[in-house]
């Protein structure tokens, strides 16, 4: 195992879109290198994590078994990694384009709520379509249709 690892992702739940890209990243993270808090729980406190929760909200944090930060789609590309699908976001690291990257997804981290909101009937769809495929898997009438490591603050 990396020694980096676990990864905690702050994430904000009450994100629709970010709470789909977070199940998708819990779906696939099999050998536990995520770890994920979120930051709309009740009782959440930023404070534990050197931060104000205005920053936290204002774009995604991460934070590494050493006590380290990583922010934005940095935080992205790492939490990609760790579930070997590195590659996908690996050309937003990369050469003079990452900081363009970098602007865009600050851009949508600004308007995640209205995005969600218009994208909500895609995002449903989605869940469905994952909810089916876990029932699926189902054997002798019981499922673990569980959402991997959370943790609650």
């Amino acid at each position: 195992m990396d020694t980096r690892y676990p990864l905690t992702l702050l994430y904000d739940a009450s994100c629709p879109v970010c709470s789909l890209e977070m199940d998708h990243l819990r779906d696939r993270d099999t050998a536990g290198h995520l770890r994920f808090v979120d930051i709309a729980a009740p009782g959440f406190d930023a404070a534990a994590y050197g931060r104000s929760w205005a920053a936290l909200d204002a774009e995604i944090h991460g934070v590494w078994a050493d006590g380290s930060a990583v922010v934005g789609l940095a935080t992205l590309r790492a939490a990609y990694a760790a579930v070997g699908l590195g590659w996908v976001l690996a050309g937003t690291g990369a050469g003079p384009l990452r900081p363009l990257f970098d602007r865009a997804y600050r851009l949508f981290a600004r308007y995640r709520r209205p995005i969600s909101r218009a994208a909500a009937p895609l995002i449903d769809a989605v869940r469905a379509r994952r909810v089916h495929a876990r029932m699926t898997r189902c054997r002798d009438g019981a499922c673990d249709l569980g959402r991997g490591t959370e943790e609650r603050s």
